[in-house]
């Protein structure tokens, strides 16, 4: 059975997005008013998937100087959505994670949630790595998929990888040519 997936994110265990990807859009929440273009964005997305890790921010003075340019003519400053997507997923995550907990003791743990757009499925590693996959509502649980890209493409090549440093500051490190094309594989796979 397809499965649409939406993005995948990896967050180290200081909380920072190491890693994101995203194959196809999100849906917008009014689609049935959305029209034509929706389902051209997606095939585009589809197409040609965005990747992002911390390393491709801008550097500090350039963003304070836009900032300082942009606030005297009046323009909203450029905003980083993906950073911003991630720093929403994080938090979505941090806070469901510990209600379940805190209701549920610490035998149970938080798996997946579901919108009308979209459904969130979490895997946590005995390391701290966090993975949040992203995929259409009527998905069945992905936490087994997220288990195998953990162990067969984040492991093999990305910790086994003598080049890789073990803290991934700024996504270093993840940017690696095997592990992007098997996750991509892997993936497209499942679509």
């Amino acid at each position: 059975m397809p499965v649409q997936v939406y993005s995948l994110y990896i967050f180290d265990r200081h909380t920072e997005c190491i890693y994101s990807k995203q194959w196809l859009q999100t849906p917008a929440p009014n689609s049935s008013a959305a029209g034509p273009d929706q389902g051209s964005a997606a095939t585009t997305a589809a197409a040609q998937p965005q990747t992002q890790a911390a390393t491709a921010q801008p550097n500090a003075p350039t963003g304070a100087a836009t900032a300082t340019t942009s606030s005297t003519s009046g323009a909203k400053p450029p905003r980083n959505k993906s950073g911003d997507d991630a720093k929403l997923i994080f938090g979505t995550v941090f806070s469901l994670r510990n209600m379940v907990r805190k209701l549920g003791g610490d035998d149970d743990a938080f798996i997946s949630f579901r919108t009308a757009q979209y459904k969130m499925h979490y895997y946590e590693t005995p390391s701290n790595l966090r993975f949040a996959l992203l995929t259409e509502p009527g998905a069945i649980s992905m936490r087994n998929v997220l288990h195998q890209i953990y162990i067969n493409l984040w492991v093999e090549y990305v910790v086994k990888n003598p080049l890789s440093p073990v803290e991934h500051k700024g996504g270093e490190g993840v940017r690696n040519e095997m592990f992007e094309l098997g996750l991509d594989k892997f993936i497209r796979g499942m679509m």
